[in-house]
């Protein structure tokens, strides 16, 4: 799995805009029409699937 970075202000907008807590999410992909997001406290449970979400533009 890629690292996760954190959000831009934009990518923040963006987050918020689809009801999302920026602070919990972290970038792992930034397509042109959409990123690819995944949660912090999904990462710090070892015994599972890191949950991800796609966030449009």
């Amino acid at each position: 799995m890629k690292h996760g970075k954190k959000p831009t202000r934009e990518q923040k907008m963006m987050l918020k805009e689809a009801g999302l807590v920026p602070e919990n999410w972290l970038v792992i992909k930034n397509m042109e029409d959409h990123i690819e997001v995944v949660s912090k406290k999904s990462l710090s449970d070892a015994t599972k699937k890191p949950k991800t979400r796609k966030v449009m533009k």
